[in-house]
């Protein structure tokens, strides 16, 4: 996937579908490498840290405790450096106004969380060959 193989930021709380993510990114041959935090809270933690290097993107799931991925959204897209970092949201919300939220705060896409192993695998290499062909902001 690469730009110089920067960390994908995946925010999920799920433990189970987090290890779907890192699996399906390890059998498509992802060399980026996975950083997995469990709620908002900690991924604003991660972004804000200067010892850390923005992500390529993140994968946010959008129903987590303690901080929800949209209220994430709106802190990131207020923060002049957070702004920038692609988002895409991998969720089970099937709600339109999560949708309509979402793509308001400027999201770069949304994705149904699907039930099948197969499905993640051609969910993860669709946004592979996407940010492949992708030009984003340095």
């Amino acid at each position: 996937m690469s730009p110089s193989h920067k960390p994908i930021l995946l925010v999920e709380d799920d433990h189970v579908d987090a290890m779907t993510v890192k699996r399906a990114m390890k059998d498509i041959q992802i060399e980026n490498p996975l950083h997995i935090v469990f709620n908002g809270e900690d991924a604003l933690e991660y972004l804000r840290d200067p010892n850390n290097t923005y992500p390529y993107f993140i994968l946010l799931d959008l129903n987590m405790p303690k901080m929800t991925g949209i209220e994430l959204l709106r802190i990131m897209k207020k923060d002049r450096e957070l702004k920038r970092i692609p988002v895409v949201i991998l969720t089970s919300s099937r709600e339109q106004q999560d949708k309509v939220d979402c793509f308001e705060l400027g999201v770069s896409g949304f994705i149904l969380k699907p039930v099948e192993y197969e499905e993640f695998v051609d969910i993860l290499r669709t946004i592979k060959l996407y940010w492949k062909l992708n030009e984003p902001p340095g």
